[in-house]
């Protein structure tokens, strides 16, 4: 239960943005926060959830309410290069950058993200205060 957009003319660290704010969410806290992003790089992620739920859907007869995106990552794709003319004959290189972006989901609850070893020695010495 996948879904990839391949060659997307987004950069990949902008389209990143968006996709690290919602993976490990489920399916419907996900299509929320998407929608109220303003950023094109909201609007294509929102795209290929919407296609990796319509895959679960259609291939193997899974309820949406019952999905959470499991692993959700982007990729750099190939690079188109341009030129842009500058004075004296001379030319800068543009590299428009591209992005494949990836969206697996999984069943059941989202699966709690594990803490850190820092974040666990702060609550720790934190308890230890209090007591």
């Amino acid at each position: 239960m996948k879904a990839i957009a391949r060659y997307v003319r987004i950069p990949p660290r902008k389209a990143r943005l968006a996709i690290d704010l919602v993976r490990g969410k489920s399916v419907e806290e996900a299509m929320v926060i998407l929608q109220r992003l303003p950023n094109k790089s909201a609007r294509i992620a929102k795209k290929v959830l919407e296609s990796a739920v319509a895959n679960a859907m259609h291939n193997h007869d899974l309820a949406p309410n019952n999905l959470y995106i499991h692993r959700a990552y982007v990729d750099e794709g190939p690079r188109w290069k341009r030129i842009l003319p500058k004075d004296r004959g001379r030319a800068f290189r543009i590299l428009k950058r591209t992005s494949h972006i990836t969206i697996e989901l999984g069943i059941g609850a989202p699966q709690p993200r594990l803490r850190s070893r820092r974040t666990r020695a702060t609550t720790a010495s934190q308890q230890e205060e209090q007591n």
